[in-house]
């Protein structure tokens, strides 16, 4: 229990069900999100039973409108759309998913019909406390920007280039990114714009190296730093599909993944099956699962358990989190996670302290700090784990 004047915000990952019964994949969850004053997630897939799949290096995300329902139900209040799908099927789909998600009384940050609405900010009041919320995409596929004419995500692009690191020819480079100045500068001067309207500011950034663990790109770094320099409270990482460590920068917490929440990867076969006919769509067409039960997705590739018939993500991504911040006297006072674990049907399950798989996914959240050489400290209050920022 909480006080009265205490609010609570609740943050998950990457959200994008496509099976017909989306809601049986929140029965875990569904009391603590709806328990929070505001709860937000990532949106993975549009909404939408129209659009034409664009040419890209994607898997193509889109869901039957239904789930919008279904995310409702949960308890969702505002979700990033800032995502590398969010014009997997054009213009149509996304227009499609906003107007739903609009019914269904779900704010959504980070995409929009232009520029300056996938720029604008959403705020909430709770308890006499005024919430921000921002959003923003790195990881853009050609043309999915939003532009002034143009819907699509609030780019925050970076580029890439390599350096050799040691004097041996032939070893491998040092990876170097830096984001892009002008969408560095839109987001700063979004951040401190908003930073006069509210109390609490959250910003959510799709951005990073998926699949792939611990490794945080130099641009996350120098993009997080500069959301807080410039007002932000606390940063949600999202897209990487597995968990990244979390760094505390002057006192607030840039958590820089928090894995999958509810996302629906279905093997090939009848339950892939029955997820595409709830979509009307195929489920996907750039993933591959061969007779040895390994799942490549562009240059990644990972086994596969056939007990996971719904979610063919790497083992490590079965390790997931959800985050729980404590606002009091219009200060984020506290920040905590709740670890999870996504069972066999697809549903994330919060672990209790006695359940020995919480201390699993405490102890690979440390190794992921201290392998990207961050510092962080953790505290372990009953079933929490307090990120400790002072």
């Amino acid at each position: 229990m909480t006080s009265e004047n205490t609010v609570t915000l609740v943050a998950v990952g990457d959200v994008g069900p496509k099976r017909a019964n989306a809601e049986e994949l929140f029965d875990s969850t569904r009391s603590i999100l709806r328990g929070a004053d505001i709860t937000f997630g990532q949106l993975e897939s549009n909404l939408s039973l129209r659009g034409t799949q664009q040419l890209h290096m994607g898997l193509g995300s889109i869901a039957h409108p239904r789930v919008a329902n279904a995310l409702a139900d949960a308890g969702f209040d505002v979700m990033s759309f800032a995502s590398n799908h969010t014009l997997d099927y054009s213009e149509e789909a996304l227009l499609d998913t906003l107007d739903v998600m609009k019914r269904n009384k779900i704010e959504v940050i980070g995409t929009g019909r232009d520029i300056f609405e996938a720029r604008r900010p959403v705020i909430f009041e709770r308890k006499k406390t005024r919430v921000g919320f921002l959003a923003y995409c790195s990881v853009v596929p050609k043309g999915f920007d939003a532009r002034e004419n143009k819907s699509g995500v609030a780019p925050l692009r970076a580029s890439t280039s390599y350096e050799q690191a040691d004097w041996q020819p032939g070893t491998p480079p040092r990876i170097i990114t830096k984001a892009f100045p002008d969408d560095l500068n839109a987001m700063v001067k979004d951040i401190q714009s908003l930073r006069q309207e509210v109390d609490v500011l959250v910003v959510c950034m799709h951005w990073g190296v998926h699949f792939v663990p611990s490794v945080i790109a130099m641009y996350q770094y120098e993009a997080g730093h500069a959301a807080i320099d410039a007002g932000a409270d606390i940063i949600i990482g999202t897209h990487a599909h597995i968990l990244k460590g979390i760094e505390v920068y002057r006192g607030k917490a840039i958590f820089f993944s928090l894995c999958n929440f509810c996302m629906d990867l279905p093997i090939a076969g009848p339950v892939a099956n029955e997820m595409a006919a709830a979509m009307q769509r195929p489920v996907f067409t750039d993933v591959e699962i061969d007779h040895q039960n390994y799942c490549r997705i562009g240059h990644y590739t990972w086994e596969v358990d056939p007990e996971y018939p719904t979610y063919a993500f790497p083992a490590d991504s079965r390790k997931s989190i959800l985050v729980k911040c404590q606002i009091s006297d219009k200060k984020l006072r506290r920040v905590s996670f709740l670890p999870l674990w996504i069972s066999k049907k697809g549903q994330p399950q919060p672990l209790s302290q006695a359940d020995p798989r919480s201390e699993e996914v405490l102890n690979y959240m440390k190794w992921l700090c201290k392998d990207q050489r961050l510092d962080t400290e953790f505290v372990r209050d009953r079933d929490e784990i307090r990120v400790v920022t002072d």
